[in-house]
């Protein structure tokens, strides 16, 4: 049963400061959660995760039928992903990177896929971005914290994902 939406970055960040050799434990449980189907993500993030290296990179590429939702199944209402998707787009365009000349500090479209994504499921969002710091310009610079706040859309980071899932090394 899918129970978040992933993120890239909620596995890529914390597996560069947390690496598996040194943190096992995490890891091996967080492969669990990959292979027992918990985590939903779109094929643009999946794309992205399979190029992780180590064996949570083999356990994403082992899993990618328990991983991707992809447009057209029957078993999930894909419209509704598509609908928010294309509003997202416009409503969000001003802080989206490929419409800015890749502006940093903005959303990418394949963020907002995923936050589509877990706005349709009812899911939170697990990445490690961090909410826009209230001196930055706001008009200019979201990540997917803050797109997910605007969207009614729960943001995770990756500890608070252990704790939830009582994950500890």
């Amino acid at each position: 049963m899918k129970k978040y939406c992933l993120d890239t970055s909620g596995l890529s960040n914390p597996l560069e400061f947390m690496p598996e050799d040194i943190h096992p434990t995490p890891w091996t449980k967080i492969a669990g959660l990959v292979t027992s189907g918990t985590f939903a993500v779109t094929v643009e993030i999946y794309d992205e995760l399979k190029l992780l290296p180590g064996p949570i990179g083999e356990c994403i590429k082992a899993n990618d039928a328990a991983l991707q939702m992809e447009v057209g199944e029957e078993d999930w209402d894909w419209a509704t992903y598509q609908r928010h998707y294309e509003e997202m787009k416009v409503r969000h365009e001003a802080v989206i990177s490929e419409y800015n000349g890749n502006r940093k500090n903005t959303i990418g479209l394949n963020d907002l896929t995923i936050i589509a994504l877990a706005k349709t499921l009812g899911l939170p969002v697990v990445s490690s971005e961090k909410e826009t710091r209230v001196d930055q310009d706001s008009n200019k610079r979201q990540k997917i914290p803050d797109i997910c706040k605007k969207e009614g859309v729960t943001h995770l980071d990756f500890n608070d994902l252990l704790r939830a899932e009582g994950i500890k090394n």
